[in-house]
């Protein structure tokens, strides 16, 4: 559903969340190796992520990294999407076509439009803590 460079910004977000805080900030190379993605390709993504702080937060130095203010983990995870450029997926047609509607449908059309409803108010409500906590307390992975 979402572009490689989006799963692995969810990723990074979750576990940055996780393990990492303000006191104990995360270097580039235990990320990437934690999400499974190549450390440059991770560097770009983070980069996206720290722009203007929405998201992640980043201090130089020898006790530098990368760390999620307590603020930042009460977004929701369309917040995300949006930093990525993905969050009006969520909206468009499956199939990524322009003109797709009750008048013109796409083949998935009748059955998306009876969940996209869903899926919108899932990355709406669902905080990076909320995955966050489902990480630690074990009733998720992010490691395949």
């Amino acid at each position: 559903m979402f572009s490689k460079t989006t799963e692995y910004a969810l990723r990074a977000v979750i576990y940055i969340a996780q393990k990492g805080s303000e006191e104990k900030k995360l270097g580039l190379a235990e990320i990437a190796k934690a999400i499974h993605s190549p450390k440059s390709f991770t560097a770009k993504i983070l980069q996206q992520l720290t722009s203007g702080n929405k998201i992640v937060s980043s201090a130089r130095g020898p006790n530098g990294g990368f760390y999620i203010t307590n603020k930042a983990k009460k977004l929701p995870i369309r917040a995300i999407l949006a930093v990525m450029g993905e969050d009006a997926k969520l909206e468009k047609c499956m199939l990524g076509l322009n003109e797709c509607s009750e008048l013109r449908p796409c083949p998935l059309h009748s059955q998306y439009k009876l969940i996209k409803p869903q899926l919108a108010k899932l990355f709406e409500t669902k905080t990076i803590q909320d995955l966050a906590d489902e990480i630690k307390y074990g009733t998720a992975f992010i490691k395949n």
